[in-house]
């Protein structure tokens, strides 16, 4: 039942070429940048990852994007990387795009067993129709693109059928961890770290703290140590922000009113 080893290097050491990854995050929070990192030196590619943003610029999922280890991504926002568009216009990348609420939903059906759903997002777009870019040639030529999918009407209103995304190794980051796998996620970092954990084969979590079985309580559980079978321990360390924003004070005695203050990016 100790499910915990000793290095991220160990914990990802049998990732192979061609495999699918579910990657938590959202932005630069709540991302298992000590697993991806060691994935870059592992040296897998071809790789098939589905995470919300892939990355930003050369950060988290980004470095392996700067390396050229994503075959394709299936993703909610790419508007935050100029890699990931350099290289899905240019035909080194497939790219299928997803509603973000669709995202989580068909990453949580893949774990727990429901092959697809109907939603009402996408409805009377090209996300229901078809016909999204997914890879373009060298010379930039759309040459394959999404398909359409089944619409049915529940009552007054139509649905889009979603499939389940199931995963290869899911990398997620937890703020506490046990030996058993047990994980808590820290208030906004919690995004879709469970959901990619549900939905791989197998999952590993680097953690923060280590604590002993029994010292969380089961009801702060936010994902069981049953969908876990990794767990390494890397410390508060390697957190980065995405964009830092500022704003300067008057003077602490008198701060300026509400709504005064110029911000800074």
């Amino acid at each position: 039942m100790d499910k915990v080893v000793s290095s991220p290097q160990e914990a990802v050491a049998d990732v192979p070429d061609g495999a699918t990854l579910a990657v938590g995050g959202f932005g630069l929070c709540g991302v298992p940048v000590a697993l991806i990192d060691a994935l870059l030196a592992q040296g897998a590619r071809d790789l098939v990852t589905i995470s919300n943003n892939c990355g930003v610029d050369d950060q988290a999922l980004g470095v392996l994007l700067y390396a050229g280890r994503i075959r394709k991504t299936i993703s909610s926002f790419v508007g935050g990387n100029k890699e990931l568009a350099r290289l899905y216009l240019s035909g080194e990348l497939e790219v299928e795009l997803t509603p973000q609420g669709s995202l989580a939903e068909r990453l949580r059906a893949g774990g727990t067993g429901i092959p697809a759903f109907y939603t009402p997002t996408g409805v009377g777009t090209m996300v229901a129709e078809g016909g999204i870019p997914v890879r373009y040639d060298a010379e930039g030529n759309v040459v394959a693109t999404s398909e359409p999918k089944e619409v049915r009407r529940f009552g007054d209103q139509d649905f889009v059928l979603e499939t389940a995304l199931t995963a290869d190794y899911g990398l997620v980051r937890a703020a506490v961890g046990d030996r058993h796998g047990n994980l808590v996620f820290r208030e906004s970092a919690r995004n879709f770290n469970p959901l990619a954990g549900m939905a791989a084969e197998v999952t590993v979590a680097e953690v923060e703290k280590l604590v002993e079985p029994g010292q969380i309580p089961p009801e702060a559980v936010h994902l069981p140590g049953v969908f876990v079978q990794r767990v390494v321990v890397v410390g508060p360390e390697g957190k980065r922000i995405e964009k830092r924003t500022t704003r300067p004070r008057r003077s602490a005695a008198t701060p300026s009113a509400a709504g005064t203050e110029s911000t800074e990016a």
